[in-house]
């Protein structure tokens, strides 16, 4: 597993933000049997009359280290406290659901961009979502949201509009009180108004910084000056925020380019497609749904094209490490029975079954270190 960085779980991950934000409110103690809760502590944040969470999507720390003068406000932050990690994949779905739970991907059960439907041979999209699954059934635990504000906790997530209501938001969210703010100084405002609420926690995203990533690639002139914008965004915040709240800044992953050269298509190799039933996740990692004995051969046959491009390992083993936590038996044959996660600045596509993924430059969802470190911002 060379060059890989493993997920800091119930230490420093995205699951572990929102506890430490609730700890340092002073929200009251985790009701009976929330032992999960009870275990936590690694991570601690500075008290505060209020805070305000703003996740930035694509900002991993390595990038933000790197073109540092692009950002000179988030980067003036850094070495305050050190990187937090994603959880596997590093993908949005996965990442939002483990923040807003405070569950692992094998707890909460988002464990793709895409997954297989247990029982069918569909995927479910989980930024787009299949209206024959209800959200409410694919991830049925309680959301931190809900649960703090149980304890009399002011929530809120400050989002699009076109996003309240979805299946991710759903998911992972639901229990806030959601206000719908297109435009920078619309999320500014709202997220200002409510974090004016003592002991509250008010939830903000910013989704355009991975958009322009995915489109033009890290470092591109649009990525350069899309990074400019949100760190704007964020003193902006930071100014018009009360002295007594905190603004802790962090992002769901990082990113790489992948270089045509450096791109594998399955439809290109048919002894790729050898005993497979369906194929999941996204081109940085990928679920691999093979047919009943197939299993063996399959990472056999994907080891030796592959080659040094990829990690090939079957789910047990990816389970045995600890990728996505402890795996409960509802969400166990939504992971794919083989695992494929792209070294380097490797990716596997399918021209037929992704092709929007081969117009992408800037790519996610592995374990690199450009990929998994994120950063943990507070001011």
């Amino acid at each position: 597993m060379t060059g890989f960085v493993a997920p800091a779980y119930g230490a420093r991950s995205l699951g572990d933000v929102l506890p430490a934000v609730a700890r340092a409110l002073g929200a009251n103690a985790p009701a009976p049997g929330e032992e999960a809760d009870r275990q936590r502590g690694p991570l601690e944040l500075p008290t505060a009359a209020s805070y305000v969470v703003f996740l930035i999507d694509g900002l991993g720390e390595n990038l933000l280290r790197r073109y540092a003068h692009a950002a000179p406000f988030l980067a003036s932050l850094l070495d305050q406290l050190p990187p937090m990690t994603a959880g596997v994949p590093s993908t949005t779905a996965v990442s939002l659901t483990s923040f807003g739970t405070a569950l692992t991907p094998g707890g909460h059960g988002l464990v793709g961009y895409t997954s297989r439907v247990p029982g069918t041979d569909h995927l479910l999209n989980a930024l787009q979502w299949r209206k024959d699954v209800d959200p409410l059934e694919w991830q049925p635990r309680p959301t931190m949201f809900q649960r703090l504000a149980e304890r009399g906790m002011p929530i809120t997530v400050v989002n699009k509009r076109e996003f309240a209501g979805s299946g991710l938001t759903v998911a992972a969210q639901r229990g806030a009180e959601y206000v719908g703010a297109d435009r920078v100084g619309e999320r500014i405002a709202a997220a200002v108004g409510h974090a004016a609420q003592r002991g509250s926690l008010t939830y903000l995203y910013d989704g355009d910084l991975d958009w322009t990533g995915h489109r033009y690639g890290v470092a591109s002139a649009p990525w350069l000056q899309q990074l400019s914008i949100i760190d704007a965004e964020a003193e902006q915040l930071r100014d018009a925020l009360a002295s007594t709240t905190r603004l802790v800044v962090i992002a769901d992953h990082g990113m790489v380019d992948s270089p045509p050269e450096h791109r594998i298509d399955i439809d290109e190799r048919p002894e790729l497609g050898d005993g497979l039933v369906l194929v999941g996740g996204e081109a940085r990692f990928r679920h691999l749904y093979c047919a009943r004995g197939a299993v063996t051969d399959v990472v056999a046959t994907w080891s030796e094209v592959l080659g040094e491009a990829a990690e090939v390992i079957t789910r047990a083993t990816a389970i045995e490490r600890g990728w996505f936590g402890e795996v409960t038996a509802p969400v166990l044959p939504r992971l794919g029975d083989v695992i494929v996660a792209a070294r380097g600045d490797h990716a596997v596509m399918s021209t037929s079954r992704f092709r929007y993924e081969t117009t992408l430059i800037g790519l996610h969802g592995s374990l690199t270190p450009d990929e998994m470190l994120i950063p943990l911002l507070v001011s």
